[in-house]
């Protein structure tokens, strides 16, 4: 059974940033777009280059290395070069901290 992971103390991550935390042995990217965390898999579906550092353009994620876009809500990849979805995973605020639940949705 997988448990909920601390990423940050709330308002840790600024508005439009990313923190980047292992769960299990899988780097996931979670985002802070408009007041919410949204948590996906930190590996384009292209080509296996991270996503954490890409461009936020509202909520989508531009690879840094090809300019496939990702939606941060649900993974679907949107643009070319990318065709494959990003596994997502649920996030939450409990007691002041934002986790990412250990396994993907």
């Amino acid at each position: 059974m997988s448990d909920w992971i601390d990423v940050a103390e709330q308002g840790e991550i600024a508005e439009g940033g990313c923190r980047v935390v292992d769960v299990d042995d899988i780097m996931v990217a979670v985002f802070h777009y408009e007041g919410e965390y949204y948590a996906m898999e930190d590996i384009c579906t292209h080509d296996g280059g991270e996503l954490a550092s890409g461009e936020l353009d509202g909520c989508e994620v531009i690879c840094p290395r090809h300019g496939a876009r990702f939606c941060i809500k649900n993974g679907e990849a949107l643009t070319p070069p990318a065709y494959e979805d990003v596994e997502t995973y649920t996030t939450r605020i409990h007691d002041g901290m934002v986790q990412v639940y250990g396994e993907p949705d």
